[in-house]
């Protein structure tokens, strides 16, 4: 198996280290980023090197890489990266937890970052790139597209589908057979109850969409 490359060095990054080396049984050899953001010759008790040098120390014929960022840009960072990786011929890694609960029909995708608790039922379907923090219940036969990000204890019933570059904050509620759009998002605590078009945002709370479309919230 190979070692890790992990991109990023923030604490998503600090925690992917820590479960690839803790649960997934995988040695992360060193952290990258883009050359700006090179502070430092290490990160984590690894060498930190920069984006355009990595080849050159750590060939991606004996390592994978795994992007550790969060859903900046509706997701779209995150999918720049793994896209910049498999382009200098990277493997890219991905991480589900043994702590989480799937089935032997659950088919894991690059970079995806599924965390302990999650319980992902038959039929279900997660795409590449998608982070599941901890404690979601995903339901069976619904679909999560790539590039999602959805936080904690999100309840996805049944038949529910959700579109690329999605946000879902805590404690959101997706009622059974929903379709929810591309590039969305829905705050903390949201109930939905009916499809959602593509670029709609949810507030904490709420029902109804907000008039504002989501390329125009400037904190996500």
């Amino acid at each position: 198996m190979k070692n890790i490359i992990i991109f990023g060095t923030g604490p998503i990054a600090e925690l992917a280290q820590f479960y690839f080396e803790t649960d997934a049984g995988r040695r992360v050899a060193a952290f990258t980023v883009d050359p700006d953001y090179v502070q430092s010759a290490e990160f984590g008790g690894k060498p930190l090197v920069a984006f355009n040098e990595v080849t050159e120390r750590f060939s991606p014929d004996t390592h994978d890489l795994f992007v550790a960022l969060s859903y900046t840009k509706l997701n779209k960072l995150r999918r720049e990266k793994v896209d910049a990786a498999v382009a200098l011929g990277y493997g890219i890694a991905g991480y589900v937890s043994t702590r989480a609960t799937t089935f032997s029909n659950f088919q894991t995708a690059e970079n995806q970052f599924i965390l302990e608790d999650n319980t992902i039922q038959p039929f279900a379907y997660v795409g590449r790139n998608v982070t599941l923090w901890s404690g979601n219940h995903i339901g069976h036969h619904s679909e999560i597209a790539e590039d999602v990000f959805i936080a904690s204890h999100v309840v996805v019933s049944g038949g529910v589908k959700v579109g690329p570059r999605t946000f879902i904050g805590v404690n959101v509620t997706i009622r059974d057979h929903v379709t929810i759009g591309a590039d969305c998002i829905i705050g903390a605590g949201a109930l939905v109850l009916a499809d959602l078009p593509a670029g709609s945002v949810l507030s904490p709370g709420a029902t109804d969409i907000s008039r504002v479309p989501s390329h125009r919230v400037k904190n996500i």
